[in-house]
């Protein structure tokens, strides 16, 4: 008689599938009372049976369908409505989409009659079952649940603020301190954007105005993702707000205007720089979030491959001259000067930072920030760093003559300088010194290291897949057509466990220059970045993009992302 998995219990279709035998099923029937748990969950807790096998098996008995990922990734917020937030996480169910005479709904325990029996009375049309994992299900409610909360429906956003502001002076900026202030809906509004930025890491926060309602953005792991609209409406009121928080003059709309506050959580300390721009639909607010919280890099966690690990760390080791770090805003240049000052300090150096703002606090560094508007300029702060006995000193950038002269002038005299500059890479850093000012013979004499870098977002580790690059990729990315079919390159498909961007973190692509002797001579003759960039290659440098295709072809990032952040070489 053949095995009709529909007719027999759990245990029987998990042994019939060779997943457990008998004894473990016995095990887990005598153990499950003690885990308050039903049979498969108890099979799951003794590492007997994987969630996969499982699923598998309530198939085969239930005759249900399995949600995936994919089912998960793209719900609509009016169909996950349908089901309240109390009720979905209670009992662990959550609505797929809806069908012309159904409601398809996950669950992770479709026998419960109870459940079935709420949902119906619930629902608009009948429920229908499918299964669901533990942990799909429970990203997908903290994802889905999350966004409605988070949507256009700002009055569901409840609560006053959970933060305290503090301006320049340290004067406290409370705003509960008016309770008509407090339960203004722009305020909750600003209270919910904030704490979703903060939970989220969030570097920045784009507020800004369109016709017909306001764009919510927040940059994660370097691309902006829209997470509300409000209405238009509230797009004055949020401004008007941020510009009393950060001290700014709330009549002034013709003109940008730039502030900082201080925000204190009960989780942590962030410290935001705001830019206020007029555009032709209203004022665009833009808020930079910066962690006061301890610095928790390493040069080890930044993405270097073993070649440039030893080549960085072993010029910022030398006793002294300059080590620049050069790339665009917001490509970890800062991040990566003091994960090196990280590495070297001790007790026996003293170490000076001069920076604007100052973005991470570390113990045993002496960190002077820059405050123009009371005259303390990067130029008047490092005059003064000069009687301060410093070995190493960190400028923040290098931004005009006068600060570029007081770099090279600590480095000739024996001091170890470390500082970034904006520029598109290695050898391009070098020509923009001397157009600042600086003669070639003391740029020559001086550096010792210029390393250009950049992020790119590593694949989600949940959904990477394979990726057979398109014939436009090919040509873009700078591959050799012949050796394409040898490729192995991936993809992220996006799941729940990215937000559905494919990617889960970022990582440096790094190009480092050293300034050996034939790089040193071409300075001082006054060639251009395209020949010291030339000479660098042949001496050894890996590019950019060389770095970037390492990447790629390691799997650890995408074809899109060399392509987006890089360019081969003509």
């Amino acid at each position: 008689m053949s095995f009709n998995p529909q007719f027999a219990r759990l245990g029987e279709v998990l042994v019939h599938k060779g997943y457990c035998d008998d004894d473990q099923i016995k095990e887990a029937l005598l153990k499950q009372g003690n885990f308050a748990m039903k049979i498969g969950e108890t099979l799951i807790k003794l590492g007997y049976i994987t969630e996969k096998q499982l699923l598998d098996g309530l198939h085969l008995q239930l005759d249900l369908d399995i949600a995936t990922e994919e089912d998960v990734v793209d719900i609509k917020a009016s169909v996950v409505k349908l089901i309240p937030e109390p009720f979905a996480v209670e009992n662990r169910v959550i609505a797929l989409r809806e069908d012309p005479d159904s409601i398809i709904v996950a669950m992770t325990d479709p026998e419960n009659i109870i459940i079935h029996d709420g949902l119906t009375k619930m629902l608009p049309k009948p429920p229908r079952a499918v299964i669901i994992g533990e942990m799909l299900l429970r990203d997908s409610l903290e994802r889905h649940y999350k966004s409605i909360r988070t949507s256009s429906e700002v009055d569901d956003a409840v609560g006053a603020f959970d933060f305290v502001a503090v301006d320049d002076e340290e004067e406290e900026i409370n705003l509960e301190k008016d309770g008509s202030t407090a339960n203004a809906p722009v305020v909750k509004l600003l209270n919910l954007i904030i704490k979703e930025a903060i939970k989220s890491n969030t570097t920045d926060i784009h507020i800004e105005p369109l016709s017909k309602n306001t764009r919510v953005r927040f940059r994660i792991d370097g691309a902006l993702r829209e997470v509300m609209s409000p209405p238009i409406g509230m797009h004055s009121g949020l401004v008007s707000l941020t510009k009393v928080m950060s001290k700014l003059n709330i009549a002034e709309r013709r003109l940008p205007q730039d502030g900082h506050i201080a925000l204190k959580t009960s989780v942590k300390s962030v410290d935001v720089r705001v830019s206020i721009v007029p555009t032709v639909l209203g004022e665009k607010v833009v808020m930079r979030l910066l962690d006061k919280g301890e610095f928790g890099f390493t040069l080890g966690t930044l993405g270097f491959e073993e070649a440039h690990y030893k080549v960085f760390r072993k010029w910022i080791f030398r006793p002294y001259g300059i080590i620049i770090v050069s790339g665009p805003t917001g490509s970890g240049k800062s991040t990566t000067l003091h994960s090196a000052l990280k590495e070297i300090e001790d007790i026996e150096s003293n170490i000076v930072t001069v920076e604007d703002p100052v973005e991470y606090r570390l113990e045993s560094v002496t960190q002077i920030e820059v405050k123009e508007r009371i005259g303390l300029t990067f130029a008047a702060a490092l005059r003064s760093v000069m009687r301060q006995d410093p070995d190493i000193v960190l400028l923040g950038e290098i931004r005009d003559e006068e600060t570029a002269d007081i770099a090279i002038k600590f480095s000739l005299t024996g001091h170890l300088v470390f500082t970034t500059l904006h520029a598109n890479d290695a050898a391009a850093t070098i020509t923009r010194i001397i157009d600042i000012g600086i003669p070639g013979f003391l740029v020559g004499s001086s550096l010792n290291l210029v390393m250009a870098q950049r992020l790119v977002r590593k694949i989600c580790p949940h959904c990477k897949s394979n990726y057979k690059p398109t014939e436009l990729d090919i040509i873009e990315a700078g591959i050799d057509p012949e050796i394409v079919d040898e490729l192995d390159l991936k993809i992220g498909k996006g799941c729940v466990h990215c937000d559905n961007t494919g990617y889960q973190g970022r990582t440096g692509i790094f190009e480092l220059l050293e300034v050996k002797a034939n790089i040193r001579k071409l300075i001082f003759d006054g060639a251009n970045q395209d020949v010291i960039r030339n000479q660098a290659i042949e001496n050894g440098m890996q590019t950019l993009h060389q770095s970037a295709m390492e990447k790629m072809l390691a799997g650890v990032t995408s074809i899109r992302e060399v392509i987006k952040l890089t360019f081969a070489e003509e």
